[in-house]
Formats: C-alpha cells, structure tokens, sequence
C-alpha cells in the first residue's frame, strides 16, 4: 500500500488552519504535519486545555484529513544556537523573554520537552484508524548549533572547539530526549545548514555525540543535501534505522558555475544569480524515483510530507502539483521475485 501524502504546513501559517485544511484536502493530500507555529499547534495549549487536542482532530477529520507528525523547527533552533536578534522573529514571546541568550536557549530546551509531552497528548486522542497506521510518534524539528559559524575554519579552528560545539549539543539535548523516552515520542532532526547535523559526517557525529540515543533520528529531506553535493540516496542507507519521517522537497542546482555558488552571495531566493533554488516537486535536480526505491528497500511506512517551496510559483498550484507528483511516483515494494513464476518444481 502507497505512503499517504502529507502536507506541511510551516510554509501556510499565515492561514487558519481550518481554511488550510479544507485547501489541502482539495489539493488532493491525505493529512497535514503540523508546524508549532501559527494557530496550526501550540504546545501550550495542548497540554494546559483538555478539549485542544479532540477539537484539532475534529477539525481535521471534518476535513477529511490526517496527521502523522508535528514540527517544531523554530523553538528547536534555539536551543543550541548562538543567539542574536534574529531569533526573535521566530520565537514565540515566552520563549525570546528578555533575550538573554543563555535564559532563551534554557527556555527552548523546556519548549521541546513540552513538545513531546503534547505529540503524546494529541497522538493518544488521534481516532483509532490514525492510531492503527502510525508507526511512531515524531517530532520534526531543528537543533540549533553553536559550532555552524566555524564552518569554514579561517582563521584556523582552535583545538576541540568544534568537539565542545557536539559536546554542548549532547548536553542539551539528553536532558530534552529523556523527556521524549519517558512519553515515547520520537524526535526527527532535519538535516540542514546551520544545524548540528547537516550532511552525512556530521549526522553521524551527532549521534555519536549522544551515544547513539534511540530517541534521535533524522527527518529525510533531500533538498538540502543534493546542493551541498552530499549523496542523499546515501543517506537513507546509511541511516536506515533512523528515517523517522520525510520531507519532499526538490532543489535545482546549477550544472554550469554561477555568480553565487553554494553559500549564496548573501542573495535572496529567486536572484538568477544564484546556484541553486527550491523548486516545486519534479522541477528541480533531485532523483525522487531513487529516493522512492531506497525508501522501500529501508522499509520506511511513515508519511511522505511535502514540504512546498518555490519562491518563483504560485503556492496553491505548486501544492496541488507536487501532491499529484509524490502520488503519481509512490508504489508499494514487490511480495514476490518477478522471475518467480519462471522456475520449475
């Protein structure tokens, strides 16, 4: 049986979720993963209000729709980053407080466990069918990194302050998926620029880090792994048993040199001269037929979850496209040899 198709919904918080809804199932999507921001989920509230997490299923049953996962990128973000007035803009205000950098990362880390404590919340409220299809239940989210800014090493990193960067990652982020191991949430780490992990060798670091902590797994999203030239197919081997979700997302990237290259030029999406750029699903360079194959040879069941960016695109066509496209490519594996019926008693 196919993967159901999701949408997330991050890049639509400027909608209630209700309008977001009724949209999506006309776009053509099975459920939506829900971003803590918006009014789409609000961790406090579903741990503090006993009807929040029934009445957010009612919404999205009246719609037709499901959910297999909630996010929390930005409260995530915080918890190991260097701080600066750039994190206010996505902070909620109990969160940025005085924005003392040391209280706004101690804030964010007690954010993520109430995050797990809610998924538990809303996943234990979810109507049976949700519940008898559900693998796991998966926080999406990023960590933050305090060692990003050395990635290039000029002037000359000093020695073990990359290590004390995991080291402080490790120490924080234990303390957080304890919480998740007593509830039995997942946490899916996006592996992504500016975060703790962002390619192969560090997602391996990472979980080196924590020792391997069985909370801790990645959310597979290859459209910032192929621009980085990082062997994405590759990494769904290499962490097979850590694919905890998916994103699909495309990126195209240039086969000839452009006047921004791989760090951007400090340009906005959509200047032509950059190197690479989202792109709605099928438009851009990722090898999504792979991907579908390898998922089915890791016996990945969770959700496909498009995530939808194009910034030269109408969204609501871009979505409805990108869900045809993932459905159109999705198949279940094979039961059986296809040369089986060849051979004789």
């Amino acid at each position: 049986m196919a993967r159901p198709v999701t949408l997330f919904t991050g890049q639509w918080a400027d909608l209630k979720l209700v309008d977001l809804a009724r949209k999506a199932k006309a776009f053509g999507y099975d459920g939506l993963e829900l971003a803590c921001w918006g009014d789409h989920f609000d961790v406090q509230a579903a741990l503090k209000d006993a009807s929040y997490c029934q009445n957010k299923w009612k919404l999205l049953t009246d719609a037709g729709l499901k959910s297999f996962a909630i996010s929390a990128h930005l409260v995530g973000q915080a918890v190991c980053d260097n701080i600066d007035p750039r994190h206010q803009a996505i902070l909620p205000p109990h969160i940025w407080g005085d924005g003392k950098p040391e209280e706004v990362r101690k804030r964010a880390a007690q954010e993520m466990m109430d995050t797990a404590r809610a998924a538990r919340k809303f996943f234990d409220a979810a109507p049976a069918d949700v519940k008898k299809a559900q693998n796991r239940v998966v926080v999406n989210g990023f960590t933050g990194s305090s060692v990003w800014p050395l990635l290039y090493s000029f002037p000359p990193n000093q020695p073990n302050q990359v290590e004390e960067g995991f080291r402080d990652f490790a120490r924080r982020w234990k303390a957080i998926l304890a919480v998740f191991d007593e509830v039995d949430v997942d946490f899916a780490l996006e592996v992504h620029p500016t975060e703790i992990a962002f390619d192969c060798v560090s997602a391996k670091r990472a979980l080196d880090a924590i020792g391997g902590h069985r909370r801790f797994g990645f959310n597979f999203d290859p459209s910032h792994l192929g621009y980085q030239g990082v062997d994405y197919v590759g990494f769904l081997r290499e962490f097979r048993d850590r694919i905890y979700h998916t994103h699909m997302k495309d990126v195209h990237w240039s086969s000839t040199p452009t006047r921004a290259g791989v760090f951007g030029g400090h340009t906005d999406f959509g200047n032509p001269d950059r190197y690479w750029e989202f792109r709605s699903l099928g438009r851009g360079c990722v090898n999504f037929e792979a991907i579908i194959r390898t998922l089915n040879e890791i016996n990945y069941q969770g959700p496909l979850s498009v995530e939808w960016e194009d910034v030269g695109m109408n969204r609501e066509h871009g979505a409805t496209e990108a869900c045809a496209f993932v459905r159109r490519l999705d198949f279940a594996p094979s039961a059986v040899a296809f040369d089986a019926a060849f051979a004789k008693d």
